[in-house]
């Protein structure tokens, strides 16, 4: 790696060959099932901001030279690109620093590995721009609030407002000559605590419509579902996992205001008993009764969502959470949960044997 560093700082007519190498890289990333959002979150996680930002300046630079993507793609370019402006003014290394940091990334994205694939949406996704605003607003307050009432009612406004939007679409779309198909996303889901997180992103998924499949190694969940609701499970697991940060160090300081110290087996209680109980209280939302009328064409849509799952993902497996040791934790936890509840989705019918 020295060696090679030396090489190229010794020789400032590589830096275009450097460059190009480095779109190709990001290209094979692409044709592995890689997507944006994917590559800048292993790069976080497996090196630093140095690599980051390199690898950030090389994704814009080959985003031009690629073929047309869906709109998730391009929100993800966007988010990149504001990033990138953020950190406009960052001073660049000496000539061996920044090469080192080149081969250590180009060695990184040499090694990544096939992805499954996500399709792009045989047609474009027109949502109801001002309903989606309204959720992310309402979600929005509840994170800001330091009233736990005040949060739960508006987590459950919201939470009504996706169930309502959810069927809406399903309607119109079961009424559309050309009938839209599930599709999927990825979720980072970070260490620290990433198990409990991974089962508060799955208990989301499932109340509203979708199925979550975790990938440890590469700290995200692929979440299948129609893309109305992808775009639901997206928003509350966020506003979740934000809500239940605040409610952990407010757990915290009570603890350590009594005297008693906390430790990590208290955050992973905490999270894991969140988790568990926004599961509980999901599940019994959805067990609200719908017209019979719309029985038949949210439970074709599970199916679909189910068959896309099983097809992508022939194989999966299940864990058990570790480390859910510390009893007080858990039960600060599961209050927490309870604050933090949530509003009726529709009932769906059992998916025929």
């Amino acid at each position: 790696m020295d060696a090679g560093a030396s090489l190229l700082a010794a020789d400032p007519a590589s830096d275009a060959e450097l460059a190009r190498r480095g779109a190709e890289f990001v290209a094979q990333a692409w044709r592995r099932g890689w997507q944006p959002a994917d590559v800048v979150r292993i790069v976080r996680r497996e090196l630093d901001d140095t690599h980051v930002r390199l690898a950030t300046a090389l994704i814009r630079a080959q985003a031009p030279d690629d073929r047309p993507r869906g709109p998730r793609w391009t929100a993800q370019l966007a988010q990149l690109s504001e990033s990138h402006e953020s950190d406009g003014n960052t001073a660049r290394p000496d000539r061996f620093t920044h090469a080192t940091a080149v081969l250590e990334l180009y060695r990184l994205l040499l090694r990544l590995p096939a992805l499954e694939p996500l399709e792009e949406p045989r047609r474009e996704h027109k949502g109801d721009a001002r309903m989606l605003g309204r959720i992310r607003a309402l979600l929005a307050k509840a994170e800001a609030t330091g009233y736990p009432e005040e949060a739960e009612a508006l987590t459950a406004k919201a939470q009504e407002l996706m169930a309502r939007h959810s069927v809406d679409e399903a309607l119109l779309d079961a009424r559309a000559p050309a009938k839209d198909s599930p599709g999927a996303c990825r979720i980072g889901v970070e260490p620290p605590y990433e198990q409990a997180k991974a089962v508060l992103l799955d208990a989301v998924a499932t109340a509203n419509h979708c199925r979550a499949v975790w990938n440890e190694p590469f700290a995200f969940s692929t979440v299948v579902g129609f893309e109305g609701d992808l775009a639901a499970v997206e928003l509350l697991y966020t506003s979740l996992l934000v809500q239940a940060q605040s409610a952990m160090a407010t757990a915290e300081a009570a603890q350590r205001a009594a005297g008693r110290k906390r430790t990590k087996t208290f955050r992973q209680s905490f999270l894991a008993a969140y988790a568990h109980r926004v599961g509980d209280r999901l599940r019994t939302a959805a067990e609200a009764p719908v017209t019979d009328d719309l029985l038949p064409v949210l439970a074709s849509r599970e199916v679909a969502v189910t068959d896309h799952m099983e097809q992508m993902f022939p194989q999966t497996t299940t864990t058990r959470l570790r480390g859910v040791s510390d009893e007080a934790g858990w039960t600060e936890g599961a209050r927490a949960a309870d604050r933090a509840q949530v509003g009726n989705r529709p009932r769906l019918s059992p998916r025929p044997e």
